[in-house]
């Protein structure tokens, strides 16, 4: 188990260090407070994350449990613009077609491509993309 600072976990999402102290108080990210300090568990970051190389089980979008957000909806990419820091991921759920714009650099860490199998979590006003690792 590799324990990492705030520091640390922003150099590994992308982030300014206050947002990822923000996201641990807020529960948004799996963390412990140690005194003034926040400490993070490199295995949960990337499981809660869907990072590549997370080894989920066979129902593992259905199954997430990493996430406070309960509302994950199994779809596949019907379309995908990537242009200038910004992507726009079309993802096909049923019968209807969920519009998310997320950064360049999560649409690349995904890997997400037309006909990659995803998860949309839906969470107030904010929908994340997420993959399983297979």
């Amino acid at each position: 188990m590799q324990t990492l600072s705030a520091e640390d976990v922003a150099g590994l999402l992308h982030l300014n260090v206050k947002q990822v102290q923000k996201m641990a108080r807020e529960g948004r990210l799996p963390a412990a407070r140690v005194g003034r300090k926040w400490l993070f568990q490199r295995d949960l970051i990337e499981r809660t994350l869907g990072a590549p190389g997370v080894a989920f089980a066979p129902a593992a979008l259905d199954s997430i449990s990493g996430l406070s957000a309960r509302n994950r909806l199994r779809g596949r990419v019907t379309g995908l613009t990537v242009d200038g820091l910004m992507a726009e991921v079309r993802v096909a759920i049923g019968d209807q077609e969920l519009v998310s714009i997320i950064t360049r650099s999560s649409a690349e860490r995904l890997g997400l491509a037309v006909g990659a199998e995803v998860f949309a979590v839906i969470k107030s006003t904010e929908v994340m993309i997420g993959r399983s690792a297979s």
